[in-house]
């Protein structure tokens, strides 16, 4: 058990780069094994808690509706944004919605990242690993549309070197600190979030509705949601299903998808009998 004993100075070198909740969950998992080590020897050790103290998170995740996506969609096609073009806002939307990527994911995308012929993005070493994400055909045909659009917007602007596959007006890449500035004047705007302070939905929150919708889209057509889970967690970058169930929400729709299949099982196994 000596090795766990150098866990509270990995704790600390780690902490530098990790919000205090991982820490926090990764201690917890620690904790757990030690304490079910001790019951065969009671002379095992066991991490103290106070080396990564439990931090509630300020984060609240808000689900979009489907009519709030495509309220966010129509308000994209017709923005007046300083930096960004109204097609490379709403592509942009439409691929964070379509696949759950990351803002920074999408931002990063660059022309050799995006395979048009097999559909699929090349996601580069996010999260320290790379993955390879398919869409569908109408984002497809959505992206082809704007690099129609991009080939313009370089030309105009005389920045034809730049490989990032969203760029701004002037023709240099989008940034994530533009985009995100963007998305929430949209948000606020449409009267989504309040027009001051750090409060209501976020440009990261779009990725929790993809994740929400797809769930309750397997629900609602009767797939088998546990056998699907990996595949959603896989899909979205993560190594396990522990960091999918962040975005796994209980909306009301979905409650009711639930219910109605419990209870149609339940019919089924009384009828059994």
């Amino acid at each position: 058990m000596g090795i766990f004993r150098g866990y509270h100075q990995d704790v600390a070198v780690a902490s530098l780069g990790t919000q205090a909740v991982s820490s926090a969950i990764e201690l917890g998992i620690l904790r757990h094994f030690c304490l079910y080590r001790r019951r065969r020897d009671g002379r095992g050790f066991v991490p103290e808690q106070a080396w990564a103290p439990q931090t509630k998170s300020q984060f609240s995740p808000y689900v979009f509706s489907h009519v709030e996506i495509r309220q966010l969609l129509k308000a994209a096609s017709h923005c007046r944004e300083r930096s960004i073009c109204p097609e490379t806002l709403h592509t942009l939307l439409l691929v964070l919605y379509c696949t759950g990527l990351r803002l920074g994911e999408a931002v990063r995308l660059q022309l050799g990242d995006v395979d048009l012929a097999r559909r699929v993005f090349f996601i580069r070493e996010s999260k320290g690993k790379s993955r390879w994400v398919p869409f569908g055909t109408d984002l497809a045909r959505e992206l082809r549309s704007y690099l129609r659009n991009r080939a313009s917007f370089a030309q105009a602007s005389n920045q034809m070197a730049s490989d990032a596959y969203f760029i701004r007006r002037n023709g240099k890449p989008l940034t994530v600190a533009s985009a995100s500035g963007a998305v929430r004047k949209l948000l606020r705007s449409e009267g989504l979030k309040p027009k001051t302070g750090r409060v209501g939905p976020r440009p990261y929150d779009i990725r929790h509705a993809y994740a929400v919708h797809r769930l309750t889209d397997w629900s609602r057509k009767g797939v088998d949601v546990h056998a699907r889970l990996p595949w959603l967690s896989a899909y979205l970058g993560h190594d396990s299903l522990l960091g999918t169930e962040h975005y796994l929400h209980a909306t009301p729709e979905l409650l009711r998808l639930a219910s109605r299949r419990f209870e149609k099982r339940f019919h089924q196994a009384r009828r059994r009998r």
